[in-house]
């Protein structure tokens, strides 16, 4: 296993700092929503926070779809349900208040979701292997896994380390590119 640092849990007192007009033209969370999810497809938005991502993965799953927002936080969840409640969403979502050291979704997901995400988190985690179990228990067979963590907070080597221990886990690398100022990889579940 790599060594690295955890980084501290982002503040839910932050949050409108995750959802600003800025942040929509720089990561533009509609091309990533259309680029790797399908109309109803299952959808894991983990460490969803306060739903920047979740709107679009939301309007892309349609009527038949769901997306899953996890997050450690209830106050975030709290926001991405008025969010989405406002803009008549919320049908499409289910919200899941994780535990501090996993994802914690029920047995009966296992092997349900067709996509999975996770955005600027996993370097909050405690156990990443862990995490990286969990979604690869959660994901479909032949299941997409998109991966992205800051520059300035993982280093490419260590970024590097993770997407070997993926390998190791059942997941295989399809392709890595410069997601804006982050690293991302986008992996298919083997």
């Amino acid at each position: 296993m790599p060594r690295r640092h955890q980084h501290e849990v982002f503040s839910a007192q932050n949050a409108a700092h995750l959802d600003t007009a800025f942040r929509r033209f720089l990561y533009r969370p509609d091309r990533l929503a259309e680029r790797y999810v399908k109309y109803g497809d299952r959808v894991l938005d983990f460490g969803c926070g306060p739903g920047f991502f979740t709107r679009e993965f939301a309007r892309r799953v349609g009527e038949i779809g769901q997306v899953w927002s996890a997050d450690l936080q209830e106050e975030m969840l709290d926001i991405l349900r008025k969010k989405l409640d406002r803009e008549e969403l919320m049908s499409r979502v289910r919200t899941h208040r994780c535990p501090p050291d996993h994802i914690g979704l029920p047995a009966e997901l296992h092997g349900t979701f067709d996509v999975a995400f996770t955005i600027f988190v996993l370097h909050e985690v405690p156990d990443l292997e862990q995490y990286f179990r969990e979604i690869a228990l959660l994901l479909k067979p032949g299941g997409t896994y998109f991966y992205t963590e800051p520059l300035l907070i993982i280093p490419g080597k260590e970024f590097a380390e993770n997407l070997a221990l993926l390998e190791t886990i059942g997941f295989r690398v399809e392709d890595r590119y410069w997601y804006f100022l982050n690293r991302a990889a986008v992996l298919r579940k083997v």
